[in-house]
């Protein structure tokens, strides 16, 4: 099997497009057009897992955190990635990563955490905007089904919940076919028709926007098909950075706080001042979350557990929220597991690997 199917299916789970625009995820380097021998998921790339790579005879590494941020502009091995990449291609191993994209769909990095804490109930802390769309079209009343048929199968129509789900109206529509016209209704070249037609609207998200405009012309009968595409401005509820969710059952804080101690092996929690005696709302984000503090106490958290939170932005708890910082490895340690559920799930008998080498550079002295 070539790697591009096994990447074809991650980007399934997590396209590309749903990248922050500061990120870099996709393929990093390497032929993705060469068989695969094996994968070896990771949450960073470093010369030791290059090495286990090796040794496992892997030719793909998964990687939560892309190797490559910004351009090279040499390549001598003077540091870290250039070693890394030097070592990679020496060995035609390709490198891919899925950053940001990862974070910010719904089953992703922070519906991991969710789980890990047994919490319920659980939605996207900040939804993305901009990222839907809504497709307009007309044909004729008897030839409509068939046509939103396609659609849906295609990923159109989709609501949160609920799939398959259009609008239609009815109406008239005119056209006069020219010389070089080959229309489904009328003569080339012919008299002015009026047809009695039906507009029908669907959602379309943001990464199938091309496919199921493909889809819509291939499904018409029509000749020249009319639609609109329009951008919307609506939140996507499936999509976007954090979540938010609830525990089965309330707890004091300072057992919430062990029991995140023992789930993520976390040697120490930096946190603000223990304002809540009893915690139940809790607000979740892998990595790098000081941004969403605003809106996790806008939707009444108990407690905001991510990481890299600065000294200063430890004030803006206010006493309204408790912060638990709890490294940024930490929070992200379990996003290797999606990556290889992912690929099990649609490749058996495949060789996948769980990195073992700890990859988190920071330490603590205890």
């Amino acid at each position: 099997m070539q790697i591009s199917e096994i990447l074809k299916e991650i980007e399934h789970f997590a396209p590309k497009t749903y990248q922050e625009s500061y990120d870099n995820s996709g393929v990093q380097l390497g032929d993705i057009g060469q068989k695969c021998t094996g994968v070896l998921s990771t949450l960073d790339i470093t010369e030791e897992v290059i090495r286990e790579a090796i040794e496992k005879n892997c030719n793909l590494i998964v990687a939560h955190h892309p190797l490559i941020f910004s351009g090279l502009k040499n390549l001598t091995g003077k540091n870290y990635v250039e070693r890394c990449v030097i070592k990679a291609i020496q060995n035609n191993i390709v490198l891919y990563a899925a950053h940001t994209n990862f974070d910010n769909v719904f089953h992703g990095v922070n519906a991991r955490i969710s789980d890990k804490l047994g919490l319920i109930n659980t939605t996207i802390l900040s939804p993305m905007s901009h990222k839907l769309y809504k497709l307009y079209s007309y044909a004729p009343k008897e030839l409509v089904v068939q046509i939103k048929e396609a659609l849906f199968a295609a990923g159109a129509g989709k609501i949160g919940n609920y799939s398959e789900c259009s609008f239609e109206t009815s109406g008239h529509g005119s056209f006069k076919p020219n010389e070089h016209a080959q229309p489904f209704i009328g003569q080339t070249g012919g008299k002015r028709e009026c047809v009695d037609e039906v507009k029908f609207e669907v959602m379309v998200p943001e990464h199938l926007k091309y496919a199921i405009i493909n889809t819509l012309k291939k499904a018409h009968p029509y000749e020249e098909v009319a639609y609109e595409l329009i951008a919307l401005e609506n939140s996507h509820q499936e999509l976007g950075a954090g979540m938010i969710g609830e525990l089965a059952k309330e707890m004091e804080v300072t057992a919430f706080l062990e029991l995140i101690k023992k789930q993520f092996k976390v040697e120490c929690i930096r946190h603000t001042k223990l304002v809540k005696t009893t915690v139940k709302r809790i607000a979740v984000c892998g990595g790098s979350g000081s941004f969403l503090l605003k809106e996790a106490k806008n939707k009444d958290a108990d407690v905001f557990i991510t990481a890299d939170f600065k000294y200063h932005q430890f004030f803006d708890a206010d006493n309204k929220i408790v912060i638990a910082d709890i490294g940024h490895f930490e929070s992200e340690q379990f996003t290797k597991e999606i990556f290889i559920e992912i690929i099990t799930k649609k490749f058996s008998n495949f060789a996948v690997y769980l990195s073992q080498i700890k990859t988190n550079p920071i330490n603590y002295y205890i």
